[in-house]
């Protein structure tokens, strides 16, 4: 049986500071809860270590022609990732209740 290939997983800037919005959200109701969104969160990342391309083409972007971005769902978030040859880039993690286009543009106007 052949070894699984190992990728870095790493996240950017902009995933980093999704992360720390949404804890600081959530713990305004429960520090519990949000250390728990963040391990959870963390761990579903963690798992792009190897089978990085587990994740499906992120379907809005998809529509528009995109297709080297793959997001994973876990419970409410979508954590949104590309694959560059050895590397996983953790670009954002984001409410999946809420319109990914209307988040993008949100992004660009800062």
């Amino acid at each position: 049986m052949a070894e699984a290939k190992s990728y870095r997983v790493l996240w950017t800037h902009t995933a980093q500071q999704d992360l720390t919005e949404i804890v600081e959200y959530i713990a305004q109701d429960s520090v519990a809860d949000a250390l728990a969104i963040l391990s959870k969160l963390e761990t579903k990342a963690a798992l792009l270590i190897t089978l990085p391309n587990r994740g499906r083409i992120v379907p809005e972007l998809l529509q528009t022609g995109i297709s080297h971005y793959r997001e994973l769902v876990s419970a409410s978030w979508r954590i949104v990732y590309r694959v560059e040859s050895r590397q996983v880039l953790i670009m954002a993690v984001l409410d999946s209740r809420r319109d990914l286009q209307t988040v993008l543009l949100n992004r660009l106007a800062r």
